[in-house]
């Protein structure tokens, strides 16, 4: 019997959930899978919407993972910072099949040295500060390059999730794992991109989202280039 497929998702405080579920959610339809919840420690982890997510591993008793991702979120900055999560993003980059990110979490990956001379993409808001860590910014959706796969913003966990569902079990599964989750959005606003939402709506969410985020976020993402090739 082939080996048990092993997924993991780093889930941390501050995660945006959707970023998380909405790619879970697709690979664990992945036969012979298993899909977790990492987490430094066993300890509840609080949201940046405040939702309760509850880890199935730590660092400590997780595997070697065939999938790594990694999510985005509003408070994301303090765990950026965190050695011991950079760490076990390292080894899991060093060993793994898929490096994977939804939103903001390309940037954790970077923080971790695991986006240095990739393509990647990220939520519109912050992918000016790719080039810090060394990735190559797109704007696609869904960007592969090589073993890694990244998402831009929150929804796009879907798409990535139904790209990566596909490098390893092909198109024709993937295909009815979309159709199994009724996958056909129709949005009912063309503003889901700053190419189509227009000057003053993307400036009033630019400013609602640095709002959001801790002081001094953008210097922070900038300088964990460097502590992070130091170390």
């Amino acid at each position: 019997m082939a080996k048990e497929l092993q997924i993991g998702f780093l889930i941390y405080p501050g995660l945006t959930q959707l970023d998380c579920v909405s790619a879970s959610e697709v690979l664990a339809f992945l036969p012979n899978s298993k899909t977790q919840m990492v987490a430094k420690t066993m300890d509840p982890v609080t949201t940046d919407r405040g939702f309760i997510m509850m880890p199935n591993l730590d660092f400590g008793s997780c595997p070697d993972l065939d999938v790594v991702c990694v999510p985005g979120g509003l408070e994301q900055l303090a765990t950026m910072q965190d050695e011991a999560t950079l760490s076990f993003l390292r080894h899991q980059g060093e060993q793994t099949r898929y490096v994977a990110s939804v939103c903001t979490g390309s940037l954790m990956l970077g923080a971790a040295g695991l986006l240095d001379g990739y393509h990647a993409a990220c939520h519109w808001a912050f992918l000016q500060l790719l080039p810090a860590f060394g990735a190559i910014p797109s704007t696609d959706r869904v960007v592969v390059d090589r073993n890694r796969f990244t998402g831009a913003g929150v929804t796009s966990g879907i798409d990535l999730g139904i790209t990566l569902a596909a490098a390893i079990a092909g198109d024709g599964f993937a295909k009815g794992v979309q159709l199994a989750l009724q996958y056909d959005p129709r949005p009912p606003f063309d503003t889901g991109a700053p190419t189509k939402a227009g000057a003053e709506l993307v400036s009033e969410v630019c400013a609602n989202l640095s709002a959001s985020m801790p002081d001094g976020w953008e210097v922070a993402f900038a300088a964990a280039r460097p502590s992070r090739a130091e170390s």
